[in-house]
């Protein structure tokens, strides 16, 4: 019985599909490295919890960074704000999704349909897992909360509440 040799034709060169594949897992690479600690954003530094959230959101809302109205009002009335469109907002170099706020007896915040929370709140929801934001707030020396709101996907970062 002959064996009968039948050519393989490959649409790109060998050498063009490990080029490919290196240069996406190269890609891949620059967006897993951390940004350095020392770089804090003056963002950052309001997340020493010693700011207030009429200051935290109405900096934003004059920065132009985020609607002035808010894009959604829970029922313990805690404010969400969108960022505008084609700003690129980041806390502790991690960008921001929302950016929350509430304070009692402000105009800036509108109240919810139910029970209000007992204390000013303010904060950011980033595009990372709570473990990973956690160690950076921590290095940050931050005293900001942090809790998932999606696993592995969304994190909050908030003060008072």
């Amino acid at each position: 019985m002959n064996k009968r040799q039948i050519p393989v034709v490959f649409p790109f060169a060998p050498t063009t599909l490990w080029a490919a594949a290196f240069t996406s897992l190269a890609a891949l690479a620059t967006l897993l490295v951390p940004v350095p600690a020392h770089a804090q954003s003056q963002r950052d530094q309001q997340f020493d919890c010693k700011s207030n959230p009429h200051a935290f959101i109405s900096s934003l809302i004059d920065e132009k960074s985020i609607d002035p109205e808010p894009s959604r009002v829970e029922a313990n009335s805690v404010n969400a704000f969108r960022p505008m469109r084609g700003t690129r907002l980041s806390a502790f170099g991690f960008p921001i999704y929302v950016v929350l706020g509430y304070d009692r007896d402000d105009s800036l915040f509108r109240r919810g349909a139910g029970k209000e929370i007992d204390s000013p709140l303010y904060g950011v929801v980033v595009s990372a897992p709570a473990e990973t934001v956690r160690s950076r707030v921590r290095e940050a020396n931050s005293d900001a909360t942090v809790q998932s709101v999606v696993p592995l996907l969304l994190t909050a970062i908030v003060c008072g509440g």
